[in-house]
């Protein structure tokens, strides 16, 4: 008989996107195979109380009236005390017990807490192997402001942005008011560091530009503010080789935008009007293969393992650079598993090479 590979399926989290890990969670719950793996569920409360969730995935549906979180249940999950040890253990009901040794984490979590190098940070520390990016490039690609900055510097267009400080904007909003309305509207305001569009704001006239930094900053002490590309909406879904192998680039997505609205956080996940998800996308062999390739430098550019979606504007002079998730939405309908759905890698196939590539880089 085989030995089944233990994996730890950690999601939820502190940040603003913590319904969307449970989301995730769901998708993944549901597709990863029973016949290869037996999965620990290790849900992290919004409190950051690392629990021994349930595995019960009707507790994770994405409903816009009540949107998933994990429970505080009352049992804490014990980290390995040495990093030679894999050895998870819970505490409940006032008693210890072992949950026995991990192979691999698997951690869905995603915006701050969970996608920026911290969570990857302590999973170093204790020595567990993991899925995904490292600490630099988790750090590197939750930042918009660094991402953009080593993304330009390895030759890819970019868009115009400035960075303003939260203590900045408040000791002279003025001069940087000032500095600001220099750039051609619309623009964009966002949080430097958050996902899924959270806090984010299109700026169609600078009296709207106080309420929308307010906004920004809610979730961030930085935020940036970009210039508008007029372009398509194209991304690309992309997955670490084994080592000696390169790269993968998956066929491209689209984001298809009807009217003057953009893909927030309500177009993604809940439905929102006048946003359609197109894939594969309706792109030339030498526009894909551009595509593919930029895709691949922006990866390897910020040292990026295991996988990332990287996303793009197709104008009349090329491509621009729009932004990489180093742990993108990976519900069945996000746009990383639907690439490669199109790219003939089923979602629970997809599931199994991601937990293989890990384990052949940090096993």
């Amino acid at each position: 008989m085989t030995t089944k590979l233990v994996v730890a399926v950690l999601f939820g989290g502190r940040s603003s996107e913590h319904s969307i890990s449970c989301a995730t969670a769901r998708g993944v719950l549901e597709a990863i195979d029973p016949q290869r793996y037996e999965v620990i569920p290790v849900g992290i409360t919004r409190g950051g109380a690392f629990t021994l969730a349930t595995g019960d995935v009707s507790s994770y549906t994405l409903d816009a009236d009540a949107l998933p979180e994990v429970a505080d249940n009352g049992t804490r999950i014990i980290w390995p005390d040495e990093s030679g040890s894999r050895e998870l253990r819970v505490s409940e009901g006032g008693s210890v017990r072992s949950l026995g040794e991990v192979d691999i984490v698997f951690p869905i979590v995603h915006g701050p807490f969970g996608e920026d190098g911290t969570l990857q940070g302590m999973l170093e520390l204790f020595g567990l192997p993991y899925v995904g990016c490292g600490v630099l490039a988790s750090s590197l690609g939750m930042d918009k402001h660094f991402t953009k900055t080593i993304v330009e510097r390895a030759g890819i267009a970019v868009a115009p942005w400035r960075t303003i400080a939260h203590e900045e904007w408040l000791s002279k909003p003025q001069a940087v008011r000032a500095v600001l309305e220099q750039m051609t509207l619309p623009v964009f305001v966002k949080p430097s560091r958050a996902g899924s569009s959270v806090g984010v704001s299109k700026v169609e006239r600078w009296d709207d530009l106080a309420t929308a930094m307010t906004k920004a900053f809610a979730e961030d002490d930085r935020v940036l503010v970009e210039t508008t590309i007029v372009g398509r909406e194209v991304e690309c879904a992309v997955l670490q080789g084994r080592p000696g192998e390169p790269t993968r680039a998956s066929v491209a997505g689209e984001v298809v935008i009807h009217g003057s609205g953009f893909y927030d956080f309500e177009a993604k996940y809940l439905g929102a009007a006048g946003i359609e998800t197109v894939c594969p996308a309706d792109l030339t062999p030498a526009q894909l293969g551009e595509l593919q390739q930029l895709s691949i430098r922006a990866f390897e550019a910020i040292g990026g393992a295991g996988l990332s979606r990287v996303d793009f504007f197709l104008t009349d002079e090329g491509f621009v650079f729009n932004e990489i998730n180093t742990m993108p939405g990976f519900t069945p309908i996000s746009m990383f598993p639907q690439c490669w759905q199109a790219s003939g890698l089923g979602y629970s196939d997809l599931i199994d090479e991601l937990i293989d590539v890990a384990l052949s880089h940090r096993g």
